[in-house]
């Protein structure tokens, strides 16, 4: 990519598309509001300097989250990048996720954010799909494993208070179906990085030769080039390089996932810790396929239904509360990324494209 295109594709994240995302989320937490939440039920929630201290908490597991993604891309970087760049990445990165639908996501534009930063282009490249490789391998194995803890049962088939037979069906469809597509994403980027990276190429290639495909075939081609130039950079990598990389991202997913349980603590004693976990990261996975920025207004519903059953009230009163931890949840997850994202990229911008820029003329 010139630089040309790097500036044109990191032009489109103007602080104004803050705006679509920010709506959709407004929009369904003033729905829910409205139509679904009981506000005099959500007023008899106790706030205390208990809830203070686990809603401090949960802010604290947003901020493991961060900083195993940090630790994560320096050692991918192996320390090429400073703290300061690292956060600066990271937020920005997360910032391009959250205004993009979950199926396109920010790795598309983190390349050149890594790249502004003092890497090569190659190795950004590798960087970002590593990445992307070890947060899709965090499902694959979390999945089946807290499928065994929790059971099938408890995760998809009980009658949740408020909700039915058919809203559970549904969601095991989804799950089902972004399982899937991560497992079948870790396979092939796996099998690319690390056995055959050219079969893997000519595969994807073949694959976009389709008639229903052949619209994406340029896109195509180059991801496979960059699995078979990732896999040159990353397969000499020992095997502790791994062995770190894989431990903070197991740390900053698994901080992320204990937000809810935190939130849920501040008000409740909360029976099931690992059932309200295996709901996030099943909630996490039916959200690949939401076509919203940043999942809003889907997340919010999901995981406002899903976690119903957890809440220690009363069945008409169930429903109300979960909605209001929903969207707590989202307010400390989702929304801080949208506004630390919009203050830092004009300036980004700035310093890196339009001032090199003049300088050259």
């Amino acid at each position: 990519m010139t630089e040309d295109s790097h500036y044109k594709l990191v032009s489109r994240l103007k602080p104004k598309r803050v705006i679509i995302p920010a709506l959709i989320g407004i929009a369904v937490v003033l729905f829910f509001i409205i139509k679904e939440i009981d506000t005099d039920v959500i007023r008899n929630l106790q706030f205390s300097w208990k809830s203070v201290f686990w809603l401090a908490v949960a802010w604290c597991c947003m901020i493991g989250r961060d900083l195993g993604y940090m630790i994560r891309i320096r050692i991918l970087s192996e320390q090429d990048l400073n703290w300061r760049q690292a956060f600066r990445v990271i937020m920005l990165w997360e910032f391009t996720s959250a205004i993009s639908p979950s199926t396109v996501g920010g790795t598309a534009v983190a390349v050149v954010f890594i790249h502004k930063e003092g890497i090569s282009v190659g190795r950004s490249t590798s960087i970002v799909l590593a990445t992307s490789f070890l947060d899709e391998l965090y499902f694959v194995i979390m999945g089946p494993i807290l499928l065994l803890i929790v059971g099938k049962e408890m995760l998809f088939m009980t009658s949740l208070q408020g909700t039915g037979a058919n809203f559970l069906n549904n969601l095991l469809v989804i799950s089902i179906i972004g399982y899937t597509i991560i497992l079948a994403w870790v396979m092939l980027v796996g099998y690319g990085l690390f056995i055959d990276p050219d079969k893997i190429r000519k595969v994807i290639i073949a694959l976009f030769r389709l008639p229903v495909l052949k619209r994406w075939i340029v896109s195509a081609e180059k991801a496979g080039d960059d699995i078979v130039q990732s896999s040159h950079e990353l397969k000499s990598k020992p095997f502790i390089f791994w062995i770190k990389a894989i431990t903070a991202t197991f740390f900053s997913w698994t901080s992320r996932y204990w937000v809810v349980n935190a939130i849920l603590v501040a008000f409740f004693a909360v029976k099931d810790h690992f059932l309200i976990f295996a709901r996030q990261l099943v909630t996490w996975i039916m959200m690949i396929i939401s076509p919203t920025p940043g999942g809003s207004g889907f997340a919010e519903v999901i995981l406002g239904r899903y976690i119903t059953d957890a809440i220690p009230a009363a069945p008409e009163f169930a429903m109300s509360i979960a909605l209001a931890i929903a969207i707590i949840w989202r307010i400390l997850s989702y929304y801080p990324y949208l506004i630390i994202g919009a203050l830092i990229i004009p300036g980004w911008i700035q310093r890196k494209f339009i001032i090199p820029s003049k300088k050259k003329k």
